[in-house]
């Protein structure tokens, strides 16, 4: 199937009527499958393809009725005969990522199979069931925002609307109330997860979904999290503030690739945590330093990050990421991975820079698009001639215009929901060796929500020795698919 729609006309004697295109309708298929999920084994019906979003029309205030401006692609995944279950709402990031490293990665109950750092297959890989899907514990719905995967704005139209952090949110929680109501759920305890900018997204929509719909979740599980882009931005070069968040996961990751001798993983995190207020301090000072306590800031930072001493002076203290991923391993002229600071490839120049890409994303885009594509046309019987966008470029620039004059951040927002609901569970994942969102920077916006000590109880936090996507390390995968069931396990009623 196609999004080209044929145009109609209708011909008479005496005049042409302009052809127009056909009104987009919901091109969703549905299959029936069985996993064996432990002791377990669930039916559950699939559901993909688009549904079809509709805005209220007024010409000079007389409503005009609903006209359709997005087609969102989504797959369901609801066991049969349990229509009380949880239902958990999932998207990844970007801004600009399909769902599907979600999809197949974690929570669906098929999986990408890859190998992983240092051991990954050859093409053309393969798909597994996943018996630690978290379709055991919820229902799931994967959400393609528009412009990624198969969801385009309606034929016609632009989808700049949707380019944005407004425009995002309501997008996508007016999918998530049709869904709800067309499926008889309003009464099923509901979650939202997302990774990366989708852990923005679900604080976001966590609150907007309250003020606007009425629609109170049970929880926001937040992988890889990011709330408060200021806490990562190396673009302004006067906040110091994202250069010493980052040290622990520098540390972590020269650890891995041997540049602190043996030190272990979690002594090199510990000792570069407990420098971070220091290493602010430092760097908040500025030529006010003294050149002793210049020589011993720019010794205590290279002995934590595995960089020469040189290197960090000439740096001036100031390590951005992606010249730190050029850096680490520019002795064996290999770049680091940003994604997955285990992941490692060979450096396009020796004397680049930064690195050139990232061999991280290298490594699993090429996997998860022959096993979405395999799966969603061999096992879930939908058909779209449109390319699946696993990330779309299309979506830049991304507004934020919403947040103009101030820094971009949505911590009041999922403080607003939690105050609202104090009900609500958040559950925060980090990856040690994220290099996109680092664990120390999602840690210090969670410290600083301002939240009374009886809902800041209702925060979870779990770290594994992983990437961004922290389920290509297969012991993360199955610990975290055990971890987000026993989430929702608490955030049902």
């Amino acid at each position: 199937m196609t999004d080209e729609k044929q145009p109609t006309s209708t011909t008479s004697t005496t005049s042409l009527v302009e052809a127009r295109p056909a009104e987009p309708t919901d091109d969703l298929v549905t299959t029936q499958h069985r996993l064996k999920a432990g002791r377990r084994t669930l039916d559950y019906t699939a559901t993909t393809g688009r549904v079809v979003l509709r805005e209220e029309v007024y010409d000079d205030g007389v409503f005009q009725g609903h006209q359709a401006k997005a087609e969102i692609s989504i797959t369901s995944y609801v066991v049969d005969g349990e229509p009380d279950r949880p239902v958990t709402f999932a998207f990844n990031g970007g801004p600009g990522s399909s769902s599907v490293w979600l999809h197949l990665g974690l929570l669906g109950p098929r999986r990408v199979v890859m190998g992983d750092a240092g051991a990954l297959l050859p093409p053309p890989y393969g798909l597994a069931d996943n018996a630690e899907s978290l379709l055991a514990v919820s229902d799931l719905v994967l959400i393609d925002p528009v412009s990624t995967g198969y969801s385009r704005a309606v034929k016609g139209t632009k989808p700049e609307p949707f380019h944005g952090y407004q425009g995002d949110i309501d997008s996508i929680a007016e999918l998530i109330r049709l869904w709800t109501s067309r499926h008889g759920r309003w009464l099923s305890p509901k979650l939202l997860l997302g990774e990366s900018y989708g852990t923005l997204r679900a604080a976001a929509l966590a609150e907007r979904l309250q003020t606007r719909y009425g629609m109170y979740v049970n929880g926001v599980a937040l992988i890889s999290s990011v709330l408060d882009l200021s806490s990562i931005d190396f673009e302004n070069q006067r906040n110091d503030r994202a250069h010493a968040l980052y040290l622990p996961t520098y540390a972590a990751i020269a650890s891995y690739h041997g540049k602190l001798g043996r030190t272990s993983l979690k002594k090199a995190v510990a000792a570069a945590e407990a420098y971070v207020d220091d290493y602010r301090a430092v760097l908040a000072r500025g030529s006010r330093l003294t050149p002793k306590e210049r020589a011993a800031a720019v010794s205590r930072v290279a002995a934590l990050t595995g960089l020469s001493e040189d290197y960090v002076d000439r740096a001036d203290l100031r390590i951005e990421h992606w010249r730190f991923f050029g850096e680490l391993l520019r002795d064996r002229r290999q770049t680091a991975g940003r994604l997955d600071g285990r992941f490692s490839g060979p450096a396009a120049s020796a004397i680049a820079e930064s690195m050139d890409a990232d061999p991280s994303m290298d490594a699993i885009a090429g996997p998860y698009s022959a096993a979405y594509n395999h799966y969603v046309r061999s096992e879930l019987r939908y058909e779209n001639d449109l390319p699946y966008e696993q990330i779309s470029s299309r979506v830049h620039p991304w507004s934020f215009k919403d947040f103009e004059g101030r820094p971009i951040d949505v911590s009041p927002q999922l403080e607003r929901a939690m105050r609202t609901n104090p009900h609500l569970k958040v559950h925060v994942a980090y990856g040690y060796y994220d290099g996109a969102t680092p664990h120390h920077a999602a840690e210090d916006v969670i410290a600083h929500l301002n939240l009374p000590d009886e809902l800041r109880a209702n925060i979870e936090h779990a770290y594994y020795e992983a990437g961004h996507m922290m389920y290509v390390h297969e012991p993360t995968r199955v610990q975290q698919s055990k971890d987000l069931a026993d989430f929702v396990r608490r955030c049902t009623p």
